[in-house]
């Protein structure tokens, strides 16, 4: 059982909490404790991990186990007292032991800061630009270009120079100073001349080689190339080529669309296409359209946010990186290295982002509350069938998991919230916007017509 007092601080959104643990619950986790750590304790007289309670006490001191005891039950106490008081907690509390004696109650204060409330502006009727993209010719053509890349071959040429587009098969070893640098040394490596891999100026000096030519190239590293030994110092590369592929690009039929595609022909390929593009501008329209009206949403709102819940969240982007950079086969330590930044830099890059994300969430929230949007159990529902196809799973084993269910259950909130802004918003054509630039063109140009006839 516990008690708890809590007060105000001189901070906006800020408690302190007082939460009183009975002196019997603290002595049944001095006990637990003992019983987990008897068999480390080795005293003169008893076998190892064989001594009593008692006489461990009296032997490291009665506060040995006060610390795991307090740990034990303390997060426990703490989340009791959030839960019986109704506290949303958004940052890591601040804790102070006032009294921790055996025999007496635990007694310990935890400073924490809350959900801040949120003042809102204007959310109805407010005006967004109009988004929308059409698929043009262009755009087809070019995903088109890109399945002839993907489906060109490699054809060996030795009778001319190499050229812009071709693959170089090189050798290459760099110096600085004289000195050859870790990293800089490859034998067998493919280059595309064009593609921009390499350093600036390197590939354009390859140009013009011929087969089983050696040549030094002289190039400047950019600086803010991510070795901070090399960015902007000058570098001399010894290359030799070895070999000239050019690609060859199969022809842009009927006979193409049959071998690329289920189609018959390139008419047909050509049309599945502009209906896949034009899907993803919807969404893509959708998607920013969504994110001007919270934007203009947020603007309007009034909120505090606690330093402690914009750290958390900070936090919680920078794992996700992490979990990202996973993925490459890197981790934050080496990329880090790689841009030359500490892990607080990067953290102070992040905030600005970290600010947006929890002032959108809170301003949907209040809207969520405003508006009294529900989710109804159908639609959990469908969410948690569609969440257990996707994982290859039974959407019964997802449907007793409450945490699951109250992330759906939110998540489908804040998507209602989102539609139910962007329905009652005033979408302004960029004609609009266009006329305003032209005005302020002709006004300018009135203005010089006036200055020259003086």
């Amino acid at each position: 059982m516990i008690n708890c007092k809590v007060e105000k601080t001189e901070n906006a959104n800020e408690v302190k909490l007082e939460i009183t643990i009975d002196a019997e619950k603290f002595e049944n986790a001095i006990k637990k404790v003992y019983f987990q750590n008897a068999k480390y304790f080795n005293i003169p007289g008893f076998r190892k991990g064989k001594a009593p309670m008692n006489i461990v006490e009296k032997y490291y001191g009665a506060q040995i186990f006060y610390e795991d005891a307090f740990n034990e039950i303390a997060t426990e106490g703490y989340e009791e007292a959030l839960k019986e008081n109704s506290i949303e907690a958004v940052s890591r509390p601040e804790v102070d032991i006032v009294q921790m004696e055996k025999g007496k109650d635990l007694i310990f204060t935890a400073v924490v800061q809350t959900k801040p409330e949120v003042e809102l502006g204007k959310y109805k009727g407010i005006e967004i630009p109009k988004i929308e993209y059409n698929v043009k010719d262009e755009d087809i053509e070019h995903e088109l270009s890109h399945m002839q890349e993907h489906n060109s071959r490699l054809i060996t040429v030795e009778d001319r120079e190499l050229k812009d587009g071709d693959i170089a098969t090189i050798d290459f070893e760099g110096f600085v100073d004289g000195v050859a640098f870790d990293g800089g040394k490859a034998e067998g490596h493919e280059l595309e001349i064009g593609s921009g891999a390499f350093i600036p100026g390197f590939e354009d000096q390859l140009v013009g080689m011929k087969i089983d030519e050696e040549k030094e190239i002289k190039v400047t590293f950019p600086k803010e190339y991510f070795s901070k030994d090399l960015a902007g110092k000058e570098a001399m590369f010894k290359v030799k080529l070895h070999e000239i592929k050019k690609k060859e690009l199969p022809e842009l039929d009927d006979e193409f669309a049959k071998d690329v595609s289920e189609f018959d022909t390139l008419e047909e390929l050509k049309a599945s296409i502009k209906e896949k593009q034009e899907k993803n501008n919807e969404q893509r329209a959708k998607y920013e359209t969504e994110e001007a009206a919270i934007k203009a949403v947020c603007e309007k709102a009034k909120l505090d946010i606690p330093t402690g819940m914009i750290e958390l969240e900070v936090e919680n982007m920078l794992k996700d990186f992490e979990q990202r950079l996973s993925y490459q086969g890197l981790n934050l330590d080496q990329y880090l290295k790689m841009l030359g930044k500490t892990e607080d830099e990067l953290k102070k890059e992040y905030e600005s982002q970290a600010i947006e994300a929890i002032k959108s969430r809170l301003v949907l929230e209040a809207i969520i509350n405003a508006e009294k949007i529900e989710a109804s159990k159908e639609e959990i529902k469908e969410k948690i069938e569609e969440m257990a196809k996707n994982y290859g799973k039974k959407a019964e084993e997802l449907e007793g998991n409450e945490h699951l269910s109250k992330y759906i259950e939110d998540g489908i909130k804040s998507e209602k919230a989102l539609d139910f802004i962007v329905k009652n918003a005033k979408c302004v054509e960029k004609a609009k916007e266009k006329n305003v630039e032209k005005n302020k063109e002709t006004k300018k140009e009135t203005k010089k017509a006036k200055n020259s006839e003086k």
